[in-house]
């Protein structure tokens, strides 16, 4: 886990330390930069696979082909057993398998790779930039001038003509459109008729393994645990394979998710971890959040707090976390899902809802964790388990009266968790950390509805919702500055702004 950048064109050393300088918080560990013809890498480097020798950029043997690259690839020690026939490797980093993977594919290498990334690969062909199928790692590019630029965050750039973020599953050289690599999501329709406990099985299957592969790590792997059913799931299948698990919970005093968490923690044996922060910290905290999630979305920053705070905690301790991301997307757990009667629809919005993760749940999870210098994983969203889903019969999936948010996820899980932990009820994050009313109270103060209304052609074109979100946005714009285009910022749908 990293930051990095890549330059084609007119750039010095200067443009290149100002940029990397912007994401030190990515990479703490160390950095490096190299000039590879008319391209330069940089990259700030989070030491969690072969820490004495996976440091970037990396070269080749034949000094022709350099690799920057952030997230981890977990079918790497596969793809190098094939590899290692015909290579001579001098790291045990996944990001030397890259190297020699595109040394005898190119960018045909690209669906082989299974796990959360972004990379810029300059060679021969010019730089090309890939992001992973669902876009858990951030990559933005564009142009200053003749100068070509991709970084892995917003706040990374310099004023620009232009910025656009590359689509998750898509690659692209620079100067070039970009195409698609990944097999296509939503999968397409397909006849299923396992029988139910067959369903059950391959679920439970397809999530302890998509667990068992994020454990890999040269440093300890903790997990975010707010005492919800996603978390603690994760917690579970994490505990018989790891010597001593730290979890980690934050929130305001007496908040839901703090007992909850502190009571599973002692049933599994956890080395556990508290957060308590204060009204004055939460209302504190909003610049420092924005900045670091580069968003303005209402629910996304109330949501991003608890994570602010809870990663600020686990820094101390753990490089690495898993987080429970994803599976309200996957099985139905907002309750405004409720509403649908239509399956069709139902399946519609649940594949709209994934698709949007990498503005919404996956960027929370990415910027607060990397703005103190940790990575998280996120297996619910492992791609064998997300194309298994949304092939299921949507009647399995749609909440019932008979049956509660995310029925299909709870019995295919049976005996992982206590009952209290199995039936306890969804809870929007901010609620359960107790910081949800806390910032609508001390907002309404802070913008008034008739500011709101006086912006009202500002708050039109920007889609602005509420006199918080406007608050935000002001907020925002100050970080970032007057050149920053705000409608790079991805944002959450009217009804899943309800349910955040």
């Amino acid at each position: 886990m990293c930051g990095f950048v890549a330059i084609h064109g007119n750039a010095d050393e200067a443009l290149m330390k100002e940029i990397m300088d912007r994401m030190q918080h990515r990479g703490p560990d160390g950095g490096g930069m190299l000039e590879l013809g008319d391209s330069r890498l940089g990259h700030v480097r989070l030491a969690i696979l072969d820490l004495p020798a996976g440091f970037q950029p990396m070269l080749n043997e034949r000094g022709d082909l350099a690799v920057v690259f952030n997230g981890e690839v977990y079918n790497h020690l596969k793809l190098r057993r094939d590899l290692e026939q015909r290579h001579q490797f001098k790291t045990r980093s996944d990001t030397e398998v890259l190297l020699h993977l595109y040394e005898e594919e190119a960018e045909d290498m690209l669906p082989k790779l299974d796990g959360m990334f972004a990379f810029a690969l300059a060679g021969p062909k010019g730089v090309m930039l890939a992001r992973d199928a669902l876009g858990i790692k951030p990559l933005y590019y564009g142009r200053k001038g003749d100068t070509l630029i991709a970084a892995s965050e917003i706040k990374a750039f310099p004023p620009m003509d232009e910025l656009h973020s590359l689509p998750p599953g898509h690659a692209m050289y620079f100067g070039e459109a970009p195409f698609r690599f990944s097999l296509p999501f939503p999968p397409k329709p397909s006849l299923f008729d396992l029988p139910l406990p067959e369903v059950l099985k391959e679920i439970r299957r397809l999530f302890e393994q998509a667990v068992l592969k994020r454990l890999m790590s040269d440093v300890p792997v903790g997990v975010y645990l707010s005492g919800g059913l996603d978390s603690s799931l994760v917690a579970a299948v994490m505990r018989p394979h790891t010597v001593e698990l730290h979890s980690f919970t934050a929130g305001i005093q007496g908040a839901p998710d703090l007992e909850v968490a502190r009571s599973f923690a002692g049933y599994l044996g956890t080395n556990h971890h508290e957060m308590v922060y204060t009204e004055d910290d939460v209302e504190q905290s909003i610049p420092g959040v924005i900045r670091a999630l580069e968003s303005f979305d209402a629910p996304l920053v109330r949501s991003a707090v608890p994570m602010y705070f809870v990663s600020k905690l686990a820094r101390k301790h753990v490089k690495v976390v898993l987080t429970g991301e994803g599976a309200d997307e996957l099985f139905a757990g907002y309750e405004y899902l409720k509403r649908y009667d239509d399956p069709g629809a139902l399946r519609a919005e649940l594949d709209n809802i994934v698709l949007r993760l990498e503005n919404t749940n996956l960027q929370r999870a990415d910027r607060m964790t990397m703005a103190h210098g940790i990575e998280a994983r996120v297996p619910f969203l492992d791609l064998d388990l997300v194309r298994f889903a949304a092939r299921l019969p949507v009647d399995l999936i749609r909440p019932r009266e008979d049956r509660p948010e995310k029925w299909l996820l709870r019995e295919a899980c049976k005996g992982l968790l206590p009952n209290a932990i199995v039936q306890r009820k969804k809870m929007k994050f901010s609620e359960g950390a107790g910081s949800a009313n806390v910032i609508a109270e001390r907002l309404r103060q802070r913008v008034p509805k008739k500011e709101f209304a006086d912006s009202h052609q500002q708050a039109r074109e920007l889609a602005l919702r509420s006199p918080e979100e406007l608050y935000y946005y002001q907020i925002w714009r100050e970080a970032f500055g007057p050149n920053a285009d705000p409608h790079i910022i991805g944002r959450t749908s009217d009804a899943t702004a309800a349910a955040a």
